[in-house]
């Protein structure tokens, strides 16, 4: 089976072009936000502590007097804010970890102002406040949601309270450990992996919805809206479009896969981890499940990551673990051969043999941007 085990990372390594591309071309949707923590100061009482951002990064926090009030909002109006240090890490929500008197500082998320959220992927705080119920596999490794608030009445933007997950974070500890044994950690996230697509469910797409009774459907309308965003800022949406049509062509070959399955669609080291103080890595949390899907397994991120490195210390783990989820999952030579089905032979001659390959760069979305190579 070729063509549609990747038909989701198409769409995905699309959306990552479109956010690289709007970052560079468009100032005030910047991305990357500077990781360097502002020193402390006291505003109101509270040790705050942002990260230094310009104010065209896409990024933003709120102030002290927001976090204040959210706070009070969800947990009483004598609730009291001892401090607030924004998290660096990620590129969507504003995070806090915001000490409330209490024994253990809560995690306060934040989203993007509406009017700065793309039209690909909107409100996707809402999309994992939505899907809660469904990663009931994996539970017990979530953070618990202590307040949510989407009404914009304390302030414009959506924003919940988590607890704080115990352990350090995967994407530094996990460099720490000996390379022999990772592969235990990898075996775990392919364990977490086959436990969420273990979940079935009636229709395609985002979890909070739109959904669609064809997988292609779900596949068509996000890239339709991944096309308007590019549009909506001045910048080229032909190469997006050209996919469409030729996989339009063989849309027939992403809908044999009849079963809606749930898709974490961001599940890496850096959104896990790690039991501190253990002799061997070992996952003790998951977070950031905001771009979960109902789809096809072999579509999912990890899976992607890792079809694209046969061999490497962490993929052969974690296909071991991981691979009894489908039947579909096994290596068969560069991914062109499983993509050209869908994609058409035509992708050859746009500049390679429609491989999807991540880049060397660091940061994660330079990483899943696609070139035309393999």
């Amino acid at each position: 089976m070729v063509g549609r085990a990747h038909s989701r990372a198409l769409a995905r390594n699309a959306g990552y072009r479109l956010v690289e591309a709007r970052r560079r071309a468009v100032p005030e949707l910047t991305v990357y936000g500077a990781l360097r923590v502002e020193p402390r100061v006291l505003r109101m009482g509270v040790d705050y502590r942002p990260l230094t951002r310009s104010a065209s990064d896409f990024q933003q926090a709120i102030s002290a007097a927001d976090i204040r009030a959210v706070t009070r909002a969800a947990f009483g109006g004598s609730a009291d804010v001892v401090s607030a240090v924004e998290l660096g890490g990620g590129f969507y929500n504003s995070t806090f970890k915001v000490g409330i008197g209490q024994d253990r500082p809560v995690i306060l998320r934040v989203a993007p102002e509406p009017a700065r959220q793309a039209r690909a992927d909107p409100e996707l705080m809402r999309n994992e406040y939505a899907s809660v119920p469904y990663l009931a596999p994996v539970a017990d490794l979530l953070p618990r949601n202590l307040a949510v608030d989407f009404t914009h009445q304390v302030i414009g933007r959506d924003y919940l309270f988590q607890t704080m997950l115990e352990g350090v974070p995967a994407a530094t500890a996990l460099k720490s450990y000996p390379e022999q044994v990772r592969g235990g950690f990898y075996r775990e996230l392919g364990a977490v992996t086959r436990a969420i697509h273990g979940v079935r469910g009636r229709q395609f797409g985002p979890v909070a919805g739109p959904t669609y009774e064809r997988w292609s459907d779900a596949l068509f309308a996000w890239f339709d809206r991944a096309a308007a965003d590019l549009t909506d800022h001045g910048l080229d949406a032909s190469a997006v479009t050209e996919l469409m049509r030729m996989a339009d062509r063989n849309r027939q070959v992403l809908d044999e896969v009849r079963e809606p399955r749930l898709l974490h669609g961001d599940l890496w080291v850096g959104n896990t981890m790690l039991a501190a103080s253990s002799p061997v890595p070992s996952i003790s949390g998951v977070f950031d499940c905001d771009r979960t899907w109902w789809g096809d397994p072999e579509a999912d991120w990890p899976i992607y990551l890792a079809l694209r490195k046969p061999g490497s210390e962490w993929a052969d783990p974690f296909i071991r673990s991981g691979r009894s989820v489908s039947r579909r999952f096994r290596f068969d030579g560069c991914i062109a051969e499983r993509t050209r089905r869908a994609v058409g032979s035509r992708a050859r001659s746009a500049g390679g043999d429609g491989c999807i390959r991540p880049s060397s760069r660091r940061s994660r979305p330079a990483r899943a941007a696609a070139s035309r190579s393999c």
